[in-house]
């Protein structure tokens, strides 16, 4: 078990970009691996980062913490799949102590669902709440399809437990082109009758991933037009902190995300960063922006370094991405996959 390094977060800094947004969100990667190989995230022979290039859990522990004492209230780690890492439940047991003290306002994850089974009780027990799950669909060939060779059982075995636990399970679901978009109506209800929301996003061109993209994407304000003729959307105000804009479904009862980094994207008010299993710093998720906080991390015990580094970065943060698929932008934007950019 990781000893839980002192509370350093007891004043907070607010970050403010050049814009005026204020970060208090941060997407964490633990890791680049997953036990999945979803088609439209990773290629099916993917090179993994040496082991030795990640940070240690001891490392990110400190990183997160240095971020939260910079204002941040929202902390989510994602992967790859974060619950493949090794003793990954150390750190969320450490940080949750940022939860006790009142500094942190949520700590949550991103999950493909096929580990919860065996760890969504010691999660509730650590203090998270809330987490989302990846589920393009409730068929099991096309799930396997999707996903290359998981198997759909532990998936859902996976979401009865974090709901037995306690946890408020989201469905994220991408809409593919010819895949799933004639499920999603059925997928949303199902999602709806559990007890659980559900986001759509689109098609994101990160990473290559040996098949182009055209072939994939479907815009979402198509698919919220073809379900406009079947249900009741009100759009609703709320926000869960992140960039999907929400609607409530008559029909159902339940909230329907769209996520729209294409169509329509959420730049404007953008309260988030990114780092990478590596200590690497996005800040806008679809520019091939990066500052390196592993260097100053480990060139001292003290934050002071760290803190400016941050600092610099927020101060260099983009307005927005500027995503395109089309059929002369049918590669990827930028260069690094989803799973290594913190979700």
């Amino acid at each position: 078990m990781m000893d839980a390094p002192l509370d350093t977060t007891a004043k907070t800094t607010p970050m403010i970009d050049p814009f005026g947004r204020t970060i208090s969100y941060l997407r964490v990667s633990v890791t680049d691996r997953c036990d999945l190989r979803c088609f439209y995230c990773m290629s099916e022979d993917m090179t993994f980062l040496p082991r030795s290039d990640l940070l240690t859990l001891e490392e990110l522990d400190r990183l997160c913490s240095a971020f939260i004492a910079k204002g941040v209230r929202k902390l989510r780690l994602t992967g790859g799949e974060p619950l493949v890492r090794r003793n990954v439940m150390s750190l969320f047991r450490s940080l949750s102590r940022h939860l006790q003290s009142g500094a942190l306002n949520e700590l949550t994850l991103t999950s493909n669902g096929s580990q919860l089974e065996k760890y969504a009780a010691e999660l509730a027990d650590c203090g998270v709440r809330r987490i989302n799950v990846s589920l393009d669909t409730l068929d099991r060939d096309k799930f396997r399809a999707i996903t290359r060779w998981g198997d759909i059982d532990k998936v859902l075995a996976g979401i009865k437990a974090a709901q037995r636990a306690g946890l408020r399970v989201k469905i994220n679901a991408v809409a593919l082109k010819n895949m799933n978009e004639d499920e999603i109506p059925s997928l949303m209800r199902w999602a709806h009758g559990e007890g659980m929301d559900m986001t759509l996003i689109e098609v994101m061109p990160m990473g290559d991933i040996s098949g182009g993209r055209l072939d994939q994407y479907v815009p979402l304000s198509m698919v919220r037009s073809r379900l406009a003729t079947q249900f009741t959307l009100t759009d609703l105000s709320e926000s869960s902190g992140g960039p999907a804009r929400y609607v409530h479904v008559g029909e159902t009862g339940g909230k329907l995300g769209f996520i729209t980094p294409l169509t329509h994207n959420f730049c404007e008010s953008c309260n988030r960063v990114r780092i990478t299993c590596t200590g690497t710093l996005h800040t806008c998720l679809g520019q091939e922006d990066a500052s390196d906080l592993r260097k100053p991390l480990r060139a001292s015990s003290d934050d002071t370094l760290l803190s400016a580094t941050i600092d610099r970065a927020i101060g260099l943060k983009p307005k927005g991405h500027d995503f395109v698929i089309d059929r002369r932008h049918n590669g990827p934007s930028v260069s690094r996959h989803m799973s290594v950019t913190g979700g």
